[in-house]
């Protein structure tokens, strides 16, 4: 069975850090690639972070680029997320979630295997 488990979140003020982390179980890491999403109240989920565990590619969206960092540690079946400069729009419910091949793609609606998420709240 396909588990995504999260970890991590929590109320930080604005300018502070936290790691989130994404332990995966159930399938052969290395063939797949983590998205993380996130969700903040009466917006759509949306992607921001990937890395592919086959090749290590990695992407950030602009408005994370420089201040978040995807990593992962592949014998254990983890990828990190370290969040540095948070700012108040970036509270919101993170998920990451597994794709389907060794790549990973941008819309929601393709991924099946998600985790049950972990909040972020930057208070200012």
């Amino acid at each position: 069975e396909v588990q995504l488990v999260e970890s991590g979140g929590g109320l930080v003020q604005a300018g502070g850090s936290l790691r989130l982390s994404c332990t995966a179980s159930g399938f052969t890491f290395d063939d797949y690639a983590i998205t993380w999403f996130r969700q903040a109240p009466g917006k759509e989920r949306e992607d921001f972070s990937c890395i592919s565990m086959s090749d290590g590619k990695k992407h950030y969206a602009d408005f994370v680029r420089g201040r978040f960092t995807i990593s992962s540690n592949n014998a254990k079946n983890m990828v990190l997320l370290q969040m540095n400069s948070l700012k108040p729009e970036d509270t919101a419910r993170y998920y990451c979630a597994r794709s389907q091949g060794p790549s990973a793609t941008k819309a929601a609606e393709t991924y099946v295997y998600w985790g049950q998420g972990t909040q972020v709240t930057v208070s200012s």
